[in-house]
């Protein structure tokens, strides 16, 4: 059954029926690579689980090549710092907390939380000390993770954290997900609003129909509904638990919202003749190295509580066991495309999904360039007076 599209003001809406977008452009030719373009650093990304940044303690952290020295004052406030320190560069996640203060291990300068030094021991008042600390950047911390806002920071007091009511709901318990993925960020934002790969995961939820109701973009996100119904096979038990009893026979259906609004994603799900989702999925995927081709998924599972006290409790670890098979078959096959990408040394997808196509419209236009990363020195013959005139030059 084709619809077209559904109701929400602004974007384009998707003919569904004639699988075109009024307005939308033809497929990839000519356009970047979308591999070579990396996430937009305006915007709060997290870094660590809360749980991870102990009283007192520092963790390393890295987003896109940044390394970052993450901390817990004595007070309980989290701070990132870049990770080295400006004496000898010697990484800053190597050093020990005082107060709120960071102190190297090797000759104990101290940083605030800001970057600044505020201590150099073996300094008399009256030595001159250097103007600058290390960078110091913006730190948020919500819904059990520690974030940071890597870009500009003048752009952090009036950027947003991604809004999740159901995180702090009485009516909904979280499982909170952190991966290492080794592909590029954009390879999950395809696989989540790509549902017509569930033959992939056909051994956990046995044989799904995903019907695409509609969809619509505009320019900072894509939102796409499913119909998926049961058609047969052997569904795990898991699944029916999460799902509230939805894709649980031939005649049931449940009807999955999935929207990218830039840089996040998220999911519903609300089986059939319920008012309300019996689960909501928000994710980020956040680039590890330079190159931008390993990310960590950072997700949040909200799933509401049953009516009766205590069954979610019960169900909770084939819930997980459940979510941790799919996700990992999830992640072979990203890291298989990264994998083709990388032998191919370019993106020869043939993308037909129009869904799809939109969203890589959208992952490029927000997104900046990847800037490529000096050669070290003794890499090459005159790689060392290369990398110094690119340094030179920026």
């Amino acid at each position: 059954m084709a619809e077209t599209g559904f109701d929400g003001a602004g974007g384009v809406v998707a003919d569904v029926g004639s699988g075109r977008a009024a307005g939308r452009r033809e497929p990839d030719s000519g356009a970047v690579d979308l591999r070579r373009v990396g996430v937009n650093p305006d915007y709060w990304y997290p870094v660590a689980l809360s749980r991870s940044v102990r009283r007192g303690r520092v963790r390393a952290a890295v987003f896109a090549g940044e390394r970052l020295a993450v901390f817990r004052g004595e007070s309980g406030a989290p701070y990132a710092l870049e990770d080295r320190c400006a004496h000898r560069q010697v990484p800053l996640s190597m050093g020990v907390v005082e107060g709120e203060a960071l102190r190297c291990c090797y000759h104990a300068w101290a940083y605030r939380g800001d970057g600044r030094i505020s201590q150099i021991p073996y300094l008399s008042k009256g030595d001159g000390r250097p103007p600058r600390g290390v960078r110091g950047y913006p730190v948020r911390e919500a819904y059990g993770m520690v974030f940071v806002f890597p870009g500009d920071p003048e752009k952090a007091a009036v950027t947003e954290l991604p809004e999740l009511p159901a995180f702090h709901s009485p009516a909904h318990r979280t499982m909170t997900f952190s991966r290492t993925v080794r592909c590029h960020y954009s390879f999950l934002h395809e696989n989540l609003l790509d549902m017509n790969h569930q033959f992939l995961h056909r051994g956990v939820v046995g044989k799904i129909h995903p019907d695409l109701l509609g969809y619509r973009t505009d320019a900072r996100s894509v939102e796409a509904r499913y119909l998926f119904t049961h058609a047969g096979g052997r569904q795990n038990r898991g699944a029916s638990l999460l799902a509230a009893g939805g894709i649980r026979g031939s005649d049931s259906g449940d009807v999955l919202t999935i929207r990218t609004e830039y840089p996040y994603q998220t999911l519903d799900l609300v089986p059939e003749h319920a008012e309300r989702p019996a689960f909501r999925l928000w994710a980020v995927y956040v680039p590890e190295d330079a190159e931008q081709r390993r990310c960590r998924a950072y997700g949040l599972l909200m799933i509401e509580k049953p009516r009766f006290p205590g069954a979610l409790q019960l169900a909770w670890p084939l819930i997980r066991r459940f979510t941790e098979r799919v996700f990992a078959e999830d992640r072979m096959a990203v890291e298989a495309e990264q994998r083709a990408w990388d032998e191919q040394g370019e993106d020869r997808n043939h993308e037909v999904f129009p869904l799809i196509l939109d969203v890589r419209e959208v992952l490029r236009a927000n997104g900046v360039p990847i800037r490529p990363r000096p050669a070290a020195c003794g890499a090459g013959p005159g790689d060392c007076g290369q990398a110094q005139e690119t340094l030179a030059s920026g």
